[in-house]
């Protein structure tokens, strides 16, 4: 009796993509595995005509064998392989699936981990004046460089690194856990299917050695406490031919002897005379631009907040600067003469006589006093 064709049975194209080959084989795994069906012997019959498909068209060698010469390129009688002699364990049928799954690797010669390198971050300290204006910056961080006494390889020169007898070089390792068999990262080797029997002197057999390497970095105009700026690719190096990670700068900005920093508007605080106060002047104020000046109107009160436009800072998305926002704080004045101290007498003296006019705040709120504890 002639044997069905493998494409059949797993129910695909003879086109059909290793994806899609396992994927009908998991498919009829699933549905005819012996375990699974105990009393229906022509379930065990199908699974193992699924398996014996699976085992050809899932290698590319025996795959060609077939398309090329059918059964009789495969027949295990000459040679080729074949199998579906026996459907072993419903962990075993699973065993390539499942190892895809938990950590890659497996039956089929096996992979070293390749894995990406972790990103890093560095913190930088700017000042007010750079995060306005921006500026270049020089950093310098740690690293891990090639080692160039074992070029990477980690064993001493001379020497190479052996097949791991744990593994076989496969990096992975199977476990049995009920029905399922999981492939893990091999214990002795981590991973890389290697050994290192007499390791390199200078990076004891991690192929790395500590370095440090200096990076430029460009700081936009701005830019505000907390942002990141990354450097792609500048992170740590990855494992066993990984790309590397990314550096990611964080900024901080030192805190500023006369203004404070809200988004793109600035603050300030400033102070004033008693006199400039009730009389009005002009005054000059700071700004990162230079100096600038501004009118203080007669009978200021402590407190009034004056607002330049456009004396702030300038966003790093976007065109308009914000403002700065000047805070006139009055200042009482201290260590007064005798004359001084005259005049301020007579001055509250003639104040008391009309308190309604000179002070009407402190008139409003004792009316207040008044009524609360009425």
């Amino acid at each position: 009796m002639s044997k069905k064709d493998f494409y059949e049975i797993l129910g695909v194209n003879r086109d059909a993509s290793e994806d899609d080959i396992k994927k009908a084989y998991r498919k009829l795994a699933m549905k005819y595995h012996p375990d699974r069906n105990p009393d229906n012997p022509q379930a065990e019959e199908k699974f193992k005509e699924a398996k014996e498909a699976y085992e050809i068209l899932s290698d590319s060698q025996k795959r060609a064998a077939y398309d090329q010469y059918g059964h009789a390129g495969v027949d295990p009688q000459a040679g080729m392989g074949g199998g579906g002699a026996g459907f072993g364990s419903f962990a075993d049928a699973f065993g390539d699936i499942f190892g895809d799954i938990f950590g890659g690797g497996g039956g089929r010669g096996g992979r070293s981990n390749v894995y990406r390198g972790a990103d890093l971050r560095y913190n930088l300290e700017i000042t007010l004046e750079e995060a306005a204006r921006g500026c270049d910056k020089q950093i310098r961080i740690p690293t891990m460089d090639e080692c160039k006494t074992c070029e990477g390889s980690g064993a001493k020169p001379g020497t190479q690194a052996k097949t791991c007898s744990t593994c076989g070089g496969h990096g992975q390792v199977r476990m049995q856990q009920g029905f399922f068999s999981i492939q893990q990262t091999c214990p002795t080797c981590h991973g890389t299917g290697k050994v290192i029997p007499d390791p390199c002197r200078d990076c004891h057999g991690a192929g790395r050695v500590k370095s440090h390497k200096t990076l430029s970095v460009k700081i936009p105009p701005g830019i505000d406490e907390g942002d990141r700026i990354r450097l792609a690719g500048e992170g740590e190096h990855g494992t066993n031919g990984g790309p590397s990670g990314d550096l990611y700068v964080q900024m901080h900005i030192k805190p500023h002897s006369v203004f404070q920093r809200d988004g793109v508007d600035l603050h300030c605080e400033m102070p004033i005379s008693f006199s400039t106060a009730a009389l009005g002047g002009e005054i000059e104020i700071p700004t990162l631009d230079g100096a600038a000046k501004i009118k203080i109107p007669t009978e200021t009160q402590s407190g009034k907040v004056f607002r330049l436009r456009g004396k702030g800072i300038k966003p790093v998305r976007g065109s308009i600067p914000g403002d700065l926002m000047c805070h006139v704080v009055v200042e009482t004045p201290v260590n007064l003469t005798e004359r001084q101290k005259e005049l301020l007498r007579e001055l509250e003296a003639i104040s008391q006589g009309d308190s309604e006019t000179h002070n009407p705040r402190a008139k409003s709120w004792m009316n207040k006093v008044k009524e609360f504890f009425s």
